[in-house]
């Protein structure tokens, strides 16, 4: 299939104090959200100037990838500027006929995919005469993103004083378990099954005499709503009453140190480790490594050669080009 243009679909962040509310009030509308959770959630940003630093790992990855890419790149947001719309209106302007979309999060489930595919729907029904956009599939088992994800693991354990001695602790954005039950085809628990298939890739790379644990971080619902367990500091504290000594934390839901990454595990895990005597390495997220740089280089590729019938993947979780109308539904609707 032709395509003209290539499309960086990221969720936003602020970019100074005088954002931070209303970014969190783009990302919250229509959830109930108290105004007093936003506050609280409004100070991790503010712990950074009020800037996440997404936004600029978004245009240090547009920048690695330019000259890998035969193709405009242009890029646009869930809920900040440049906001999707906004970048689907420059689309048209610029006569773009076909893209093809990359979003920054590898797994399948309402928040993480699908609910990118309703935000195209909806910018391009702002926009008349807006372009085609697909989305390029999802990438949790690719080798471009498993292989800078152990060796950030592998590098992690080198600085913990006995190797041996260390627990593989992998954490991804918790989301509610009706949300994960719905993920996949026709509720398949998609989500959960992607990340334990990474987890068990990364480790198996990085170090597999070591055991692991898929833990969870970033729970931002109401208590009584069941969301995926354990959180991350919970487990830190069942690892220490088990007599583990040191602790490797990856964050494998992520593709680059996002607001999370640097708040709950930076902040917020190492302390806890710190309080329960636990040696805590935190292992980096691929960034722009040029493998995980290729590796979006090689899925413009899949599609744009699609009769090549080359597709990179290291598990046996399926992904495909195109998402059935079952696929990843909103827990509402489930």
């Amino acid at each position: 299939m032709a395509y003209d243009a290539f499309l960086l679909l990221s969720f936003g962040g602020p970019e100074g104090q005088e954002d931070v509310l209303p970014f969190l009030e783009n990302v919250t509308r229509g959830r109930g959200i108290p105004r007093e959770r936003l506050e609280t959630v409004a100070e991790h940003y503010r712990h950074f100037g009020g800037v996440s630093p997404i936004n600029a790992q978004c245009r240090a990855l547009i920048e690695a990838l330019r000259p890998h890419l035969d193709l405009p790149i242009y890029w646009g947001n869930r809920n900040w500027h440049p906001m999707l719309a906004d970048t689907v209106r420059q689309m048209r302007d610029d006569g773009v006929q076909r893209a093809l979309a990359f979003v920054t999060s590898p797994f399948g489930s309402y928040s993480s995919c699908r609910q990118y595919l309703d935000d195209i729907v909806i910018a391009c029904a702002e926009v008349p005469d807006a372009p085609a956009i697909d989305k390029i599939r999802q990438y949790h088992d690719h080798p471009g993103y498993i292989a800078p994800h152990a060796d950030a693991v592998r590098a992690a354990l080198d600085t913990l004083p006995s190797r041996m001695a260390a627990r593989l602790v992998f954490t991804a954005h918790s989301i509610p378990t009706s949300m994960n039950a719905a993920s996949g085809p026709g509720g398949t628990g998609r989500y959960l099954a992607q990340l334990r298939e990474t987890a068990a890739l990364v480790a198996a790379e990085a170090a597999p005499e070591l055991g692991w644990d898929l833990v969870w971080q970033s729970r931002s619902g109401p208590p009584h709503v069941p969301w995926l367990e354990p959180d991350v500091n919970d487990h830190l504290e069942a690892l220490a009453k088990q007599g583990v000594t040191e602790v490797v934390v990856s964050p494998i839901g992520f593709i680059s140190d996002h607001l999370e990454v640097i708040w709950d595990l930076d902040e917020e895990a190492r302390a806890t480790a710190g309080r329960l005597g636990l040696a805590f390495a935190r292992a980096a997220t691929p960034g722009v490594d040029p493998r995980f740089v290729d590796m979006i280089r090689q899925l413009v590729d899949e599609r744009v050669l699609a009769h090549s019938n080359v597709r990179h993947a290291l598990g046996t979780v399926p992904t495909w080009d195109f998402c059935p109308a079952d696929c990843c539904v909103s827990p509402k609707r489930a």
